[in-house]
């Protein structure tokens, strides 16, 4: 482990713990250090992990009466967004991790949902990391779910799982198909310790290197009947994915956000150094009006996790400012490299990291075609169901 990130966590332990965003720039100075080596290494930031799972940050979305710090979306967004100014990957894998969290603390609060009670409370007790395969388990589901005597049978390859080196619970689902009855998606959590279960290192990509959002395989665990969190019909919205694209999107795309001002920042300072004739001025300042236009779409996220509901018109609003965030992101990005000058194309500005760290925020869910879908159906009272 990092000693510096160790000295550090050591120095806030004692600050209130609803002051996670201090918290999160303290730790984030010191995870910088280890953001380079990993995305050159193909690497997973394991000691950034190290040093988050003996922070409050693990636990801090869990309702204070559960034992958690009480976070809400706008200040869990602000922590995300603060740790990409330092490490993107360190931040993207987390924001998996604190969408999970945030996702039934949500339920616990709007709706008083008493089933999601017990992962909280484990969540606050044991500080477990948990794991999301939304990139395999969207909509329309994946894997099977063979039935058996007391449960299910499980055989899936889940892609994307981010911090897999880390996790200790895989939130997950898989496909069920029992004789003459339609598909149904169940869900259900496994442990990553079980036997049945191995991960694939298969995470060698353009951006995001450090995540280690390699596939995880399960290969015949076996979940209980009482284990079955929900089940739904495959390929079609039900109102649990409602609250899921609501809360989730908003913390995933802080994280990118977050990679687009610190590029902007880098950008800005290398700038600075160049002469200053009017190109580089307007250069600067179109990246400013990009980062700008990103920053108030998220603003626009986040709003729609505060009205109390989620419904496919809010469902709507997220995915636009996505689409948005995505869009004006990555522009910045790239007038960041027009504005830096060819200083910026060395590794050691780190600009050209998060260059390839934001694309990215491309590959998530709704991507652009499907999200034009269904705003589009939105608009003229069409049905959404069976767009995703």
């Amino acid at each position: 482990m990092n000693a510096t990130a160790l000295t550090a966590l050591h120095m806030v332990e004692s600050q209130p713990r609803t002051d996670i965003v201090a918290l999160a720039e303290t730790l984030g100075q010191q995870f910088a250090a280890n953001a380079a080596a990993a995305d050159e290494q193909d690497c997973f930031v394991a000691d950034n992990y190290k040093v988050l799972k003996q922070s409050d940050l693990v636990e801090v979305g869990v309702p204070c009466e559960l034992g958690g710090g009480g976070a809400t979306i706008p200040e869990l967004a602000e922590m995300l967004r603060s740790l990409a100014h330092h490490c993107s990957s360190t931040a993207l894998a987390f924001s998996m991790h604190t969408h999970q969290v945030a996702i039934p603390a949500w339920r616990w609060n709007v709706q008083k949902a008493a089933p999601v009670e017990p992962l909280l409370k484990r969540i606050a007790a044991e500080k477990i990391i948990l794991l999301s395969s939304g990139g395999s388990d969207w909509i329309s589901g994946s894997g099977r779910a063979e039935r058996v005597e007391g449960g299910y049978r499980i055989t899936a390859r889940k892609i994307f799982t981010s911090a897999a080196p880390a996790g200790d619970l895989l939130m997950t689902g898989a496909i069920a198909q029992e004789e003459g009855e339609e598909p149904m998606v169940l869900h259900f959590g496994i442990p990553m310790t079980s036997p049945h279960v191995k991960i694939d290192p298969v995470w060698k990509t353009l951006g995001m290197r450090g995540t280690g959002s390699h596939d995880v395989m399960i290969d015949g665990h076996v979940v209980p009947d009482a284990g079955i969190a929900l089940k739904r019909k495959a390929g079609e919205w039900h109102p649990l994915f409602h609250i899921i694209a609501t809360i989730a999107f908003p913390l995933v795309y802080a994280a990118y956000l977050g990679v687009a001002e610190s590029a902007c920042a880098i950008a800005t300072d290398l700038a600075r150094k160049r002469h200053a004739d009017h190109n580089v001025v307007q250069l600067v300042g179109r990246m400013q009006t990009e980062l700008k236009g990103a920053q108030l779409a998220h603003a626009f996220m986040i709003e729609a996790t505060q009205r109390g509901a989620c419904s496919a018109e809010t469902v709507n609003d997220v995915m636009i400012g996505k689409h948005l965030v995505t869009d004006h992101a990555i522009r910045a990005v790239e007038l960041a490299m027009e504005a830096a000058g060819g200083a910026g194309f060395y590794r050691a500005a780190g600009l050209e990291r998060r260059f390839r760290d934001i694309q990215g925020a491309r590959y998530h869910p709704l991507q652009s075609g499907a999200q034009a879908e269904y705003a589009g159906a939105i608009a003229l009272g069409l049905p959404t169901a069976r767009i995703f």
